[in-house]
């Protein structure tokens, strides 16, 4: 059946709904191409270069709303690096981790594996649940949070627990859609290839005061910090818009270009509205068929971003996936690791209400075509 021919009419126009990486939009391709004699190839500490990341950190503060004080931190690497980096140069001694997933939960093991550190403590709910955020304990200087569990579909609200501790984000793949308060968190981190619809190999990081002074302070400790994952490099470069080490140049002018085109469109708040309209017809289409359901049970939790749905057991989401990737609809595999009869499906800004509401006609298709009955 992977040989099954979906009508045109029902194909999406753009067939990319990864959760990571994303879809990037034709018309910043075309622009990495035109940028390919002045900025490719070209010194990452001389004016041209430096002024792009300038537009880029000045997007993401205006997107962002960022209060007096917050700065916008660039630092090559991803997440990953980024945990790391804040094990080596935020933790002051212990953290609360609030872990719902996978990608949560790596970096509460990073921090376990820092012999510098006291064992973190874990805040952890079922998969495809979240953890109520829990108040600070006494010994916590850190609390860490993610905004959008990408390999489960569940999103969490952020909210400062009461406390000393700074708050730490991971904002992989919820950055850019969902809404955030600044004023609730001191570390909110986020790569470009998900919500701002570049390609990989950078982190962004947007710090508060507390955030910076804790990252000067343990950076002048005796503590060991490797150079590439030196926090105060990262402030320093940063403050003159450029990297550590030679940043991919293209990624660069990819995420500017979706944030100027999200503060065009409106900034943070039709953003979030687009992923809303997006979510809703997903889930709602979910809900009225008998053999497709919400994997995040409760509705507040489900994801704006990263649609998960669970496939009746008659219905197997590997022949849909494969028959979809024949058909030029891509990347909406269930995450591996998750091992559930489902598909997940990546609802970024980049990504169009008519492309989401073409994937639900294209699987309709499928399913009346692989299943004589339900």
């Amino acid at each position: 059946m992977s040989t099954l021919t979906i009508p045109t009419d029902l194909l999406p126009q753009d067939g990319r709904f990864g959760c990571g990486p994303t879809k990037v939009p034709l018309a910043a391709t075309e622009a990495v191409a035109a940028a390919g004699r002045d900025l490719l190839g070209t010194s990452h500490r001389q004016a041209p270069v430096k002024d792009l990341v300038a537009r880029l950190q000045h997007g993401m503060a205006q997107l962002f709303d960022l209060p007096d004080g917050y700065e916008v931190l660039v630092a090559n690497g991803g997440v990953t690096a980024m945990w790391d980096m804040a094990a080596f140069g935020l933790i002051d001694q212990r953290s609360q981790h609030h872990v719902l997933g996978e990608f949560s939960g790596k970096f509460a093991s990073g921090v376990a594996a820092a012999p510098w550190l006291q064992d973190p403590l874990l805040v952890e709910a079922p998969v495809g649940t979240r953890p109520a955020i829990q108040p600070t304990p006494h010994g916590i200087d850190a609390v860490a949070l993610v905004h959008n569990e990408t390999s489960t579909g569940v999103m969490q609200d952020i909210e400062r627990p009461a406390g000393d501790a700074l708050v730490l984000v991971d904002a992989t793949s919820g950055a850019g859609g969902l809404p955030v308060d600044p004023s609730q968190f001191d570390l909110y981190y986020y790569s470009l290839q998900k919500g701002f619809a570049s390609d990989g190999g950078l982190v962004l990081a947007l710090a508060s005061p507390s955030a910076l002074e804790r990252i000067e302070r343990i950076g002048a400790s005796d503590r060991y910090v490797p150079a590439f994952l030196d926090l105060t490099t990262v402030v320093a470069n940063s403050r003159k818009h450029q990297t550590y080490n030679t940043p991919a140049i293209a990624t660069i002018l990819m995420g500017t270009l979706q944030v100027e085109s999200m503060l065009a469109d409106g900034g943070l708040e039709a953003a979030v509205a687009g992923c809303r309209a997006k979510a809703d017809h997903l889930y709602g289409w979910a809900g009225t068929r008998e053999w497709a359901t919400p994997f995040v049970a409760d509705p507040a939790a489900r994801s704006l971003v990263v649609g998960t749905i669970d496939l009746d057991d008659a219905v197997s989401a590997t022949e849909v996936t494969t028959i979809l990737r024949a058909n030029g609809v891509i990347d909406s595999e269930s995450y591996r690791k998750l091992g559930r009869n489902q598909v997940r499906v990546g609802m970024f800004p980049a990504v169009t209400l008519a492309d989401v509401q073409a994937y639900t006609a294209c699987v309709d298709h499928i399913v009346d075509h692989i299943v004589d009955h339900l």
